[in-house]
């Protein structure tokens, strides 16, 4: 068997402490240059290789990095996995990615097993089940840091980046009042996330602002499951009267309600209107897509929320968490 050169290999045949060694390697100052050639010539010729364990042991550090989301399915997540990889990588620290599937217990248990295998720092998108935030708040008093990003915990003292989506949803309605569109209707999200008051919040400010009767019918909130999305859409169509547009909580929620428009013979974007949050790739490949989205810029999140957790992990002393918002824009598809 070939086993692998230890530092104390070296000092052994070279006849000094293993410390004498560790400082060489380093180039310490407070070793001879003859010495320290001594040892850098007989490490490349026993082919020493640092072990990373141990001197990530002696830094306190493990150089990985924990990511929790919701799910890799969704373009969104993925494009700010790849912008959290893309900066981490570059800076010599590996990502873990683990996915709730927004479920709370599956969240919960992935934050657990983090802390529990050793990571630096966690970046963390809610999952639509999760209300308590009693997991993090033990990561907290371990001294780990965490960024929330997209769906946040705004009440945490922690570092969180997201869009305004008050903001946004108050400009996609305002977009489809100017096209003389009274009867909107939201597709919102789970009650338990806080982009889902924020879309309603903005949804309503319009609708008051322009004296046009708020419909408790034409607000639906779904689970973000397709089955669920289809269901509420086809009770708004069902209704007396139904909606002439549709602000939906994401682009997949808006596709699966076109779907169900498509299906009872509906044209798309002529007897009902559709603008959705997100703006995601795919939908330039559609041939009737949202005419309008929100434009939410995940790649952009994602790099500012591992710009914002590296300094957490690497100077935790002069380390305050930042509120930080990514301007969303209008996408009109016209």
């Amino acid at each position: 068997m070939v086993h692998a050169t230890t530092m104390k290999e070296i000092a052994r045949q070279l006849g000094v402490t293993v410390s004498t060694v560790s400082r060489a390697l380093q180039n310490h100052p407070s070793i001879g240059l003859r010495t320290r050639e001594r040892v850098h010539e007989l490490a490349k010729q026993l082919d020493y290789v640092p072990n990373p364990t141990a001197i990530n042991l002696k830094r306190r550090r493990t150089y990985n990095i924990g990511v929790v989301l919701p799910a890799l399915t969704e373009q969104f997540f993925s494009m700010a996995i790849s912008a959290i990889e893309d900066v981490a990588i570059g800076k010599g620290y590996s990502v873990v990615v683990m996915q709730s599937r927004n479920d709370y217990e599956r969240e919960r248990l992935a934050i657990s097993n983090l802390v529990k295998h050793g990571i630096d720092g966690i970046i963390v998108s809610l999952a639509s089940e999760t209300q308590n935030n009693s997991h993090f708040l033990e990561v907290n008093k371990h001294g780990i840091p965490i960024v929330f990003f997209d769906r946040v915990a705004k009440n945490m003292p922690n570092s969180c980046v997201y869009v305004d989506l008050t903001a946004g949803a108050i400009e996609a309605v305002e977009y489809l009042v100017a096209r003389g569109l009274t009867k909107i209707a939201l597709l919102n999200g789970p009650g338990t996330l806080q982009a889902t008051d924020e879309r309603l919040k903005g949804y309503v400010t319009v609708l008051n602002k322009h004296g046009i009767a708020i419909s408790r019918p034409y607000v639906r909130s779904v689970n973000l499951t397709k089955e669920d999305t289809a269901k509420k859409m086809n009770e708004l169509l069902d209704l007396d009267e139904p909606p002439q547009a549709i602000l939906a909580f994401n682009d997949y929620v808006a596709l699966d309600a076109m779907q169900v428009c498509r299906q009872r013979g509906l044209v798309i974007n002529q007897d009902i209107h559709f603008v959705s949050f997100s703006n995601l790739p795919f939908c330039s490949y559609l041939e009737q897509p949202p005419i309008a989205s929100i434009e939410q810029f995940p790649y952009e999140m994602g790099t500012k929320a591992i710009q914002l957790l590296l300094p957490a992990i690497e100077d935790p002393q002069h380390y305050t968490p930042e509120k930080v918002i990514i301007p969303y824009q209008l996408i009109v598809r016209e």
